[in-house]
């Protein structure tokens, strides 16, 4: 979808030629003399329209404006969330209308995150999935013009780009998500990524089972047995700033189908595994806004991709395997799969001596339920990269929310058998997930999303909702350096080694 800034009035938009005029309007709406105001002021006076937002009335051919179709919209105080709302109305009322080119109007009010939410929410209500149908029902709407009283203002147009770039990465993540899993395998994962590289110039590498073997990678290695489709391990690399700048690793969980393994899962809504590979599909869809972008940042993408299947070569419960980081882990659970294989793409992150590394994970069921579908779960052992994700997740209205994690969690870890084991009990289930993957993290500032309440939808709205793509851009925008490139030292993170490490850090990198 085509989306454009144009500096425009509610005068000026009146002459304007499209199949659809939307006006935002605030609580604070001021009337000109423009036929498009007058419009507004009497649907105010009679109360047809209120400023709630979210509340629409539509005009069919109202006089002295060009456009056939007017929907004026509620927008309450222009906040970024009330302009998310009252756009997302909009999107709502024009599904199957066969509006192809679209207006929005926006208020002298709205600040340059309304500009943002106005884009991201169009692109969110407008998506249509349509690649496995064999009757499609494509996106109508193709082209969007975003009319504010002055693009040039401070922030506007930055904010505007970043919204566009970001709503590709989103869409790109969803599209991921919601394919079957027959489809979305982990070699097709690696094929889309080497494609996504080859056409934005990024590096990447493919790596398969030999190769991971060689790694030392065989927690990953164990849960990929139970299935006959071949483990891929995805590494791509975004420069956009000098060499010597450390760079953000962002590791993605590639479940493309979890069954459950041995612990094999309920059959009910097991169908919705497929989106298992939502943190793969987020750093995918984020690498997809990069190339759009083109910050001033490193990125580094590490993806391990797999299935978690029952056969009879698969992971058992008591079960024993090596870690990269030569750490062993007994396996309680073969559900609790997603943290033996992020594990070793966390040790072979080492290798990039990262400023900071942010795995996403849609990995516990109980941070669904400590935190619903409306904030991502944030666990951090770096109080300056939390802040700077809680920020991120605030400005690009996809929210997380900063979980504890104090030692005491990890004794549920403890096992006779291994170093550690791959759960605990059902308290406190997300946190000592958490507790497990900070033990291979511990050489630098390190993150963890849990995005397995907001990745999907369920129910009536199922699908893929491309979060925290969104949190993830607004989050590496943020990390441009403001000094020019020659003046800039690389940063490194103090770097600690834990026991079982030393021994084995020749191997792991």
């Amino acid at each position: 979808m085509d989306f454009q800034l144009k500096t425009l009035g509610l005068d000026r938009a009146c002459a304007e030629k499209c199949d659809a005029l939307v006006v935002l309007v605030g609580e604070d709406f001021k009337p000109g003399q423009d036929p498009l105001s007058k419009l507004v002021a009497d649907a105010l006076a009679v109360q047809a329209l209120g400023s709630q937002a979210g509340k629409l009335l539509s005009a069919w051919r109202p006089a002295g404006i060009a456009a056939p179709r007017v929907l004026l919209v509620g927008s309450g105080d222009l906040s970024a969330r009330a302009v998310r709302t009252a756009v997302r109305a909009v999107g709502a009322a024009l599904r199957g209308t066969r509006v192809r080119k679209l207006l929005v109007c926006l208020p002298e009010g709205v600040r340059p995150a309304g500009v943002h939410a106005t884009v991201s929410a169009l692109g969110e209500t407008t998506y249509a999935y349509t690649a496995t149908k064999s009757k499609p029902e494509p996106r109508e709407l193709s082209k969007v013009i975003v009319g504010v009283p002055d693009a040039a203002r401070p922030g506007v147009q930055a904010r505007f780009e970043a919204a566009c770039g970001t709503a590709l990465g989103i869409e790109f993540a969803r599209e991921l998500g919601n394919l079957p899993p027959n489809i979305a395998t982990p070699t097709y994962l690696g094929q889309r990524a080497r494609l996504l590289a080859r056409e934005a110039g990024f590096q990447c590498q493919v790596l398969g089972p030999k190769e991971v073997e060689r790694l030392g990678m065989g927690s990953f290695m164990a849960v990929a047995r139970g299935s006959h489709e071949p483990l891929r391990f995805i590494v791509l690399k975004y420069q956009g700033a000098a060499a010597a700048v450390a760079p953000v690793v962002l590791v993605g969980k590639g479940i493309t189908f979890d069954s459950g393994g041995i612990s094999i899962k309920p059959a009910a809504e097991m169908d919705e595994m497929k989106f298992d590979m939502g943190g793969a599909a987020s750093v995918l869809g984020t690498f997809r806004a990069l190339a759009a972008l083109k910050p001033r940042v490193n990125v580094i993408g590490l993806i391990p991709s797999c299935e978690n299947l029952p056969d009879g070569r698969a992971l058992k419960p008591g079960d024993v395997v090596t870690s990269m980081s030569g750490q062993t882990i007994e396996v309680l659970n073969t559900d609790a799969e997603g943290r033996l294989i992020l594990c070793d793409a966390l040790t072979y992150a080492e290798r990039f001596e990262p400023c900071a590394v942010v795995d996403i994970a849609t990995l516990t069921g109980a941070c669904v339920v400590a935190l619903g579908a409306v904030r991502s779960g944030l666990f951090s052992s770096d109080d300056e990269l939390a802040q700077a994700l809680l920020d991120a997740g605030e400005s690009a209205l996809d929210p997380c929310w900063r979980m504890p994690l104090d030692e005491d969690y990890a004794e549920g870890l403890k096992t006779h058998f291994a170093d550690v084991a791959n759960m605990a009990g059902r308290q406190g289930g997300a946190i000592t997930a958490a507790k497990f993957l900070q033990r291979f993290a511990r050489m630098y500032p390190w993150a963890h999303l849990d995005i397995a309440g907001t990745a999907w939808r369920g129910g009536a709205a199922k699908g893929a909702t491309g979060r925290p793509v969104g949190l993830l851009v607004d989050y590496l925008l943020s990390q441009q350096p403001t000094a020019p490139a020659s003046t800039r030292a690389k940063k490194k993170p103090a770097r600690k080694t834990t026991p079982g490490q030393k021994a084995t850090r020749a191997r792991a990198r």
